[in-house]
C-alpha cells in the first residue's frame, strides 16, 4: 500500500491532507501543536490564523479574491469553511478565527483515511512513498536542520509581526465612527480619529518606544506587505498618514470633514467583542505597546487581550529547489507547500497545499504531476517562486503575476476584470483536464 505523509497542520497542510484523503488515499498528518507550540500560535487547531482574521478581498478584481475563486473551483476546504464562519469586514473575507480553525480540525479528524500524529517531526520520516512538507514559516529548529541537509541550501528569512487585539467593551466609541473607506461595504470598521496634535504625540512616542531586541546573529529583513508600524514610522513623519493611518476616503459624520489621521479597528469574531488594530503589527515591548497605543484617543482605556509580537518566518529558496509542480528537484518523493515555499499570506499558502495534494494524488495513480497555466493566479504564483532569479522575496497574489492581455486596455479596473475572466476560464479548462 502507498504511504503518504503531510508534515504541518496549517492552511497548506490541511488543504493537502483533505485533497489526498478525499481520493481514498491513506495519509498521516504530523502536527507538533499543542505539545510543542510556536511563538505565534495559541491553540492546537489546524489552520489557526495568527496575524489577521482576513483572507483578503472577495472581488475577483483583487489578487486574493481571484485566487479564492480558483481555489473554490479546485474544491478548497479552507474557502468552504471560511464562508461558513465569515464575519462582516466590508469587501474582505474575514472569519471568526476560533470557529474557523475548529471547523477545519473537526472535518480533517473525522476523515476515514487521515491518521493524525501529534508530535514534532525532527527529520524527514522514513518509509513514505510521498511526503508533503508544509511546516510553515515557523518551522522548528530541529526540522530546519534536517531540511538544510536534504536541500543543500541555506534559508532565506524575514520577520513577520502580529497586530494587537483589544476588548471592544473598553473602546471609547465616542472618539471615532464606523465606516468603510469610500463608503464601500457596510461600515464594518471603526475609525479612531486623531487630530494633528494627537497624531504628533503618538508618532513621537512610537519613535521613542523600546523594541524587542534581535539576536546578534539575526538580520532584520521585513516583508514589505507586513512591516511593523514602527519600521514604517522610521521612514518619515508622514509615512503612516499614507499607510495604516491614512484618512483618505473617510468622512467623520460629526464634522463632515476628513480626519487628520485614523486608526481602523476590525472585528476579530462574529460577535464583534474583539477588535484588531488594522496594519498595526509591531515588535515593541509589551509595556510599550500599551503605553503608546493608548495615546490613540479611542483606546485611552483599552484592554489589550492580545499584544503584538515578532517572529522569524523561514522560507526555502524555491527558485533553486522546486519544480513549478512544487516537487523537490533533488528528491521527487518530496513536495513543499505553504509559506515555506515563499508565497505570502493565508490564501496563497492554502492554494499551494491544494496543488501539492493534487500532484500527490496524480503520482499515486501513476499520472504526471501538473501545474495550472501562468494565466491563472495560482499558476502565476508557483511560477514566480520557482522561476530563476537572483533572490526570492515573498510574494502575495497580485495581478502583476499574470501575463498581459492580448489587447491593450487602459482602464486599470477593466484590465483586472479581463485578466480575472481569462484566469477563471483557463482554470476551468485545467480542472476539466486534470481533476
Amino acid at each position: 500500500m502507498v504511504k503518504v505523509a503531510v508534515i504541518g497542520g496549517g492552511l497548506a497542510g490541511s488543504e493537502a491532507v483533505y485533497r489526498i484523503a478525499k481520493e481514498g488515499i491513506p495519509v498521516d498528518l504530523y502536527e507538533m501543536r499543542p505539545s510543542k507550540m510556536t511563538p505565534a500560535h495559541r491553540t492546537g487547531y489546524f489552520s489557526e490564523l495568527v496575524c489577521s482574521n482576513s483572507l483578503g478581498g472577495k472581488e475577483i478584481t483583487t489578487g486574493a479574491g481571484l485566487l479564492k475563486k480558483e481555489m473554490e473551483m479546485l474544491g478548497s476546504l479552507i474557502v468552504e469553511v471560511a464562508k461558513r464562519e465569515a464575519v462582516p469586514a466590508g469587501g474582505a473575507l474575514a472569519v471568526d478565527r476560533e470557529r474557523f480553525a475548529k471547523g477545519i480540525t473537526e472535518i480533517i479528524e473525522s476523515m476515514d483515511n487521515v491518521n493524525v500524529i501529534r508530535e514534532e517531526v525532527k527529520e524527514i520520516p522514513k518509509g513514505y512513498d510521498y511526503i508533503v512538507i508544509a511546516t510553515g514559516p515557523l518551522t522548528s529548529p530541529d526540522f530546519s536542520k534536517s531540511l538544510m541537509e536534504i536541500t543543500g541550501e541555506e534559508y532565506l528569512y524575514f520577520y513577520d509581526a502580529i497586530a494587537p487585539t483589544v476588548d471592544a467593551e473598553t473602546v471609547d466609541f465616542s472618539k471615532g465612527f464606523w465606516g468603510d473607506r469610500y463608503s464601500k461595504g457596510e461600515g464594518d470598521y471603526f475609525n479612531c480619529v486623531l487630530t494633528q496634535e494627537e497624531y504628533e504625540r503618538f508618532y513621537n512616542a512610537l519613535m521613542e518606544a523600546e523594541q524587542v531586541p534581535l539576536k546578534d546573529f539575526e538580520r532584520a529583513v521585513f516583508f514589505e506587505g507586513c512591516l511593523p508600524i514602527e519600521e514604517m514610522a522610521r521612514r518619515g513623519k508622514e509615512t503612516l498618514l499614507y499607510g495604516p493611518m491614512k484618512p483618505v476616503g473617510l468622512i467623520d459624520p460629526k464634522t463632515g470633514k476628513q480626519p487628520f489621521a485614523v486608526v481602523q479597528l476590525r472585528k476579530e469574531n462574529k460577535e464583534g467583542t474583539l477588535l484588531s488594530l488594522v496594519g498595526f503589527q509591531t515588535k515593541l515591548k509589551y509595556p510599550e505597546q500599551k503605553r503608546v497605543f493608548r495615546l490613540i484617543p479611542a483606546l485611552e482605556n483599552a484592554t489589550f487581550v492580545r499584544l503584538g509580537s515578532i517572529h522569524r518566518n523561514t522560507f526555502i529558496q524555491s527558485h533553486k529547489l522546486l519544480e513549478p509542480t512544487l516537487i523537490l528537484k533533488k528528491d521527487k518523493r518530496i513536495l513543499f507547500a505553504g509559506q515555506i515555499t515563499g508565497v505570502e499570506g493565508y490564501v496563497a499558502s492554502a492554494s499551494t497545499g491544494i496543488l501539492a495534494g493534487i500532484n500527490v494524488v496524480r503520482m499515486v495513480k501513476g499520472k504526471q504531476p501538473v501545474v495550472p497555466p501562468k494565466t491563472t493566479m495560482l499558476g502565476g504564483l508557483v511560477h514566480y517562486i520557482t522561476e530563476p532569479k537572483e533572490e526570492l522575496q515573498p510574494m502575495n497574489p497580485n495581478f502583476a503575476l499574470l501575463p498581459p492581455l492580448d489587447k491593450k486596455v487602459k482602464d486599470k479596473q477593466k484590465r483586472k476584470l479581463l485578466k480575472a475572466q481569462r484566469s477563471l476560464s483557463d482554470m476551468e479548462e485545467f480542472t476539466n483536464l486534470y481533476l
